[in-house]
């Protein structure tokens, strides 16, 4: 019977040491009784590195030993990121010997794994290693423990001296196994080891629906949180947070979302998982920040997916952030809830052991937002609170109202509690510099800001005082890229009092030949605090200065877009989503257009320049060599963010010819949704894309 609801405290049949549940509390179906002197194995999240994304299936002794090494030399074993994981692709091409044991890749590990987990021990490290739940399947998957070896794999990795399994269901699911018998097996092998070892288990059912295809709900990672709290200390709750170097900004999102669905199953020695952290492996580095956000108020297992040796310092300094490892180890080990509705913002809370609130203001938007909430809203009493912002360090105190401005793609994160003492330093926001307008036109709302040269706009900035003393003399100047002429039109008073806003504002004109790409407007906004003396705060907006328009009959496929996005890997020009074969559909080749998978949106700049827009949309053959399920979308042309074409559902066996109205549009998207299903075989073409300029 599924359970809508789990005990606080969990007793884990792996036998790897749990505190007991409440008193009040009925021990878990099937779990053992647990004795108050127990302790419970990786009381807070674990931290780690793996090697799937970051070195791929190919990794050899060498390559693992350097990341060991890195780890060490870079601070990130000193943070807390201690273990060191090897994921599938260590095993043999034969990999049990005749006698039936696993062995690792002789080229690869010539002296085996032994050596190299001594060596990671030396480091002061701990070791992790990798299987699946089913059998092996020539072909299929790469290895497995089922078919009878679960026991003597168990022992295998005890003797090998591991200290953490992660235990996949590639080979599970080919063999068609129900998951919570086939990993409680496996939990008891690992539990009964023959060297009596504690191993972390994390247990790793990538399954989901609609994105593998249609399972039944028991075979899906979505499903794990009815069992796995009683056998192992994490489990996946979505599929993988990407691919192999495409990690996405949306399925970060995704991955986030469907973790944060049970929040009860949390607690010490047992985790909600979401996959791993992914620095520069297709984010932004404020994309990765957010990420880093979300995994700690979630209480998440913190495991690097990337390749430590190569890191940037602005990375290495995301994970290593003392103040946001804090929230994540927090003793309570309680996981962040939204507080109020799901949207473009959001609001999270997390509760910490010492009575103070984590709480994240999210902006999941294409542009900057002033967000807010309050400390009654998280669960807070009084009249004066401590803000303590963990990514700048800045301490201020707010009357009851917790703000930031959050740039789009970005998160706040604040450590919130009760003030004491002398007041301190009022909690003023400054907004990041926002394009409000474009040649006297509106931006339509939630665009990100696109300019060409010769564009005059409107930039606009509010600061608020949230405090529970004034600010006096507050200014705001702005910083543009060399060539742009900006003239403030609108100053702030000369006292802002607590509670009160302003918004002010400027005219930025580009030069007729400024460069197209990525410019940056910084504002600067500076005021007196009694006994504190001038305070400042910069804050910056970075927007698109678009490349020229098209000109006369063009393939537009060919011209030079903003920005492309693909739900998985990339759009491709001419050729269908991963670029393997052309563009097809119901058996006609299209030489020219651009294939992608859903959600997609493809951004050109048109200036007004253009007449008419004409395509044929559809689904690309390739699906028909896939299974029944998915190959769905719509398709949208949004121009200056009005629908001026919308495809309804297409399926796999039907196109739809586009012909649109350009006149009078500046910015062109060509939007391409999962028509409700997810994007399960969604390779979608925009084919024959031609515009009349």
């Amino acid at each position: 019977m599924k359970r809508h609801a789990l005990t606080a405290l969990l007793a884990l049949t792996a036998g790897l040491l749990v505190a007991p549940p409440p008193a009040h509390a009925a021990p878990a179906t099937g779990a053992p009784a647990r004795t108050a002197t127990e302790q419970v194995l990786s009381p807070t999240p674990y931290q780690g590195w793996n090697t799937y994304f970051g070195l791929g299936g190919n990794f050899t002794e060498q390559s693992v030993r350097e990341v060991a090494d890195a780890l060490v030399s870079r601070g990130l074993a000193r943070a807390g990121y201690d273990i060191v994981w090897l994921d599938g692709g260590w095993q043999d091409p034969e990999p049990r010997t005749p006698a039936g044991d696993l062995r690792a890749d002789r080229t690869r590990f010539p002296n085996g794994l032994k050596p190299l987990v001594d060596y990671i021990h030396a480091k002061g490290l701990r070791a992790g290693i990798y299987t699946d739940v089913g059998p092996y399947i020539p072909g299929r998957c790469g290895l497995g423990s089922g078919g009878g070896f679960y026991q003597r794999d168990a022992d295998q990795f005890a003797a090998w001296e591991f200290d953490a399994v992660k235990v996949d269901f590639l080979c599970g699911i080919a063999a068609d196994l129900d998951p919570k018998t086939a990993y409680t097996e496996f939990a008891r092998a690992l539990r009964n080891n023959a060297s009596g070892r504690p191993m972390i288990f994390n247990l790793c059912n990538p399954v989901t629906s609609p994105d593998w295809g249609h399972y039944p709900e028991e075979q899906q990672s979505t499903y794990s949180w009815t069992y796995a709290p009683e056998i192992a200390q994490s489990w996946r709750t979505y599929t993988d947070v990407g691919f192999v170097g495409d990690i996405k900004f949306t399925d970060v999102l995704r991955n986030y979302d469907a973790n944060a669905r049970h929040p009860e199953v949390a607690g010490p020695g047992r985790y909600n998982d979401p996959d791993y952290l992914a620095p520069q492996l297709g984010m932004t580095d404020e994309e990765f920040r957010t990420q880093m956000t979300l995994w700690s108020v979630a209480a998440a297992p913190l495991v690097i997916g990337s390749d430590v040796r190569t890191l940037s310092a602005t990375s290495v300094g995301i994970l290593t952030d003392p103040d946001v490892l804090a929230i994540n180890q927090d003793p309570a080990v309680v996981q962040a809830v939204r507080v109020g509705p799901a949207g473009t913002t959001e609001t999270w809370v997390k509760r910490l052991a010492n009575g103070d609130r984590a709480v994240v203001l999210l902006n999941r938007g294409d542009t900057p937002r002033i967000l807010t909430t309050t400390a009654s809203a998280v669960g807070l009493s009084g009249d004066r609170f401590t803000l303590r912002n963990a990514w700048t360090d800045a301490v201020t105190e707010s009357a009851g109202t917790i703000s930031a401005a959050v740039p789009a793609h970005g998160a706040a994160l604040f450590r919130v509690g009760r003030a004491h003492g002398a007041p301190g330093v009022p909690h003023l926001t400054a907004g990041l510099p926002q394009v409000t307008t474009v040649g006297g036109d509106p931006l339509p709302e939630g665009s990100a800001p696109v300019l060409a040269g010769g564009d005059e706009a409107t930039v606009e900035l509010t600061v608020r005082n949230d405090g529970v003393r004034p600010v006096f003399d507050p200014r705001v100047d702005l910083a543009a890229p060399d060539g742009w002429a900006v003239r403030p039109t609108r100053h702030a008073p000369k006292l802002l009092a607590p509670g009160d806003r302003t918004t002010v504002a400027f005219t930025a004109t580009l030069p007729a030949a400024a460069a197209p790409g990525a410019a940056t407007l910084t504002a600067t906004t500076s005021y007196d605090v009694l006994g504190h003396g001038r305070l400042r705060q910069r804050t910056t907006s970075t927007l698109v200065v678009a490349p020229a328009p098209p000109d006369g009959e063009v393939v537009l496929s060919h011209h030079t877009w903003i920005s492309a996005t693909s739900g998985w890997m990339s759009p491709t020009v001419d050729r269908s989503v991963g670029g393997g074969s052309p563009i097809s559909m119901l058996g006609q080749v299209y030489a020219i257009g651009i294939g992608v998978a859903s959600p997609s949106t493809v951004r050109y700049y048109v200036g007004d320049r253009c007449a008419r827009l004409t395509a044929v949309v559809g689904i690309d053959d390739a699906v028909r060599n896939v299974g029944p399920e998915g190959g769905t979308a719509t398709f949208r042309v949004v121009g200056d963010g009005r629908v001026l074409y919308d495809s309804g559902v297409v399926t796999r066996d039907a196109v739809r010819d586009v012909d649109v109205d350009l006149n009078g549009v500046r910015v062109l998207d060509l939007a391409v949704g999962d028509a409700g299903d997810g994007g399960y075989n969604d390779r979608a073409n925009w084919a024959g894309l031609t515009a009349t300029c």
